[in-house]
């Protein structure tokens, strides 16, 4: 699948807002105005001013809404999330070459907090991923103990696991020594009655 580089940075800054989310074995990743600061460092998010206490409750809503894109079970259902996430971002579409880097849109509107900011860059990154019929690469991983957000680009869309080198790779160690295990330990007690059984009757009816 062929995606722009700008909406492909914008999907992985979504990604990553929606993982940040507290989990059962995970606490809040933006738990506070520094962690948010750090947040727009490591994703080099432009354009941000002074961050204050509105500004983490205006992500943390962002990012809900993020991730009920993710759960929606209908490209309508996500449509309708998108629309009203950049409705209220006030989208503002600006050509920018910024940074070095080449030509890109910018959708948030001069000036815009840093919740807007994501909504409308990413949620017009997610309306490229409805508009082109691709609703489905909008996945959490099936891991038992994970359940991240990520985004399947691989050609056939057969991706599970938000990261083939640990979920992906863990769970197939797991099933692997499994099989091995179940190969090594023989009949089970079942198949010893039966066998049993039909030894018995045997010495029974020579």
């Amino acid at each position: 699948m062929q995606i722009p580089h700008d909406t492909r940075r914008a999907l992985d800054v979504v990604v990553a807002l929606v993982n940040t989310a507290a989990e059962t074995d995970q606490p809040d990743g933006l738990a506070d105005v520094g962690s948010l600061r750090a947040f727009v460092r490591e994703y080099k998010i432009s354009d941000v001013g002074e961050l204050g206490a509105r500004d983490l409750a205006g992500v943390r809503t962002v990012r809900s809404k993020f991730a009920q894109v993710f759960a929606a079970g209908t490209s309508r259902t996500a449509a309708g999330l998108i629309n009203e996430l950049v409705a209220t971002a006030g989208t503002t579409p600006q050509l920018t070459d910024h940074d070095g880097y080449d030509w890109h849109v910018h959708y948030f509107a001069p000036g815009a907090s840093l919740g807007d900011h994501l909504a409308a860059d990413g949620g017009m990154a997610l309306a490229f991923i409805v508009v082109s019929g691709e609703q489905e690469r909008l996945r959490r991983c099936e891991a038992p103990d994970c359940g991240r957000a990520f985004v399947d680009l691989s050609r056939n869309r057969s991706r599970r696991y938000c990261d083939s080198r640990t979920c992906g790779n863990r769970l197939h160690v797991a099933a692997y020594r499994a099989r091995r295990k179940e190969a090594d330990a023989g009949p089970s007690e079942q198949e010893q009655i039966v066998h049993g059984g039909e030894q018995q009757q045997g010495a029974d009816h020579p």
